[in-house]
């Protein structure tokens, strides 16, 4: 599959059919918005959004957790090439914490395009494309000044809209590096392996050392181990 992407991909650079737009004008302007590690055990919630010009589409664009690691991160490049504007916001554990993994991941979402709108000033979004069932809160746009637009929340966004598509990769391939630094803090724990997730390798390293700094306290299968164990580590 990667191997046609590629091949696919070299044959639209020739034709010149793959480029990166610069004219904003008369312009509807949508960004795709999804976030990543929302069923983590461990670190933050990330998202990423994402604006194309209106009709664009990438090959090979697609889910994230659909997608190989060769494939996402050939894919990021493209997108941050040919996107008119791109944007990452991070939640952390502790505001995680404070106000529940769904409000957290609205935040990040939020973030994300306050992030999109300060490194692109010039793009206006019209509507805000939201994977999932929920659109974003109007008050943590307002918290970053951001004006009141339209939203459309799509179930699957992820595998039905371009930018949302790109906003789940880039968002996953920050994430993933993210963990894999975090490996280095925390070796214990496989982050580089399993990104945070609650897979066997994690929750038996949970078992045996108890969670860490980075672990969502206020998951079910996280603070059992710190109340039996009495102490991060």
């Amino acid at each position: 599959m990667f191997g046609e992407y590629m091949a696919k991909k070299k044959e639209l650079i020739h034709h010149g059919i793959l480029f990166r737009p610069t004219n904003l004008s008369n312009e509807s302007i949508v960004v795709g918005v999804d976030e990543v590690g929302r069923g983590c055990l461990a670190g933050p919630v990330v998202a990423g959004a994402v604006v194309f010009p209106k009709g664009f589409d990438l090959i090979g664009l697609d889910d994230s957790k659909k997608l190989s690691e060769k494939e996402r991160l050939s894919l990021d490049t493209d997108i941050k090439e040919l996107a008119w504007a791109w944007g990452i916001g991070l939640v952390w554990m502790k505001t995680i914490q404070e106000i529940n993994i769904l409000q957290a991941s609205l935040l990040a979402m939020t973030r994300s395009i306050a992030a999109l709108k300060y490194n692109y000033p010039k793009v206006d979004p019209k509507i805000y494309l939201v994977d999932g069932t929920f659109t974003i809160p109007q008050f943590y746009l307002n918290e970053y000044s951001l004006s009141p637009v339209s939203q459309k929340s799509i179930i699957q966004g992820d595998a039905l809209e371009p930018s949302i598509s790109a906003a789940s990769i880039i968002a996953k391939n920050f994430r993933d590096k993210l963990m894999i630094k975090m490996h280095n803090r925390y070796p214990e724990y496989g982050f580089a392996s399993h990104k945070g997730y609650g897979t066997k390798e994690h929750r038996a390293a949970l078992l045996k050392f108890g969670p860490c700094p980075l672990h969502r306290m206020d998951f079910k299968s996280v603070r059992p181990q710190t109340l039996e164990q009495g102490s991060l580590c």
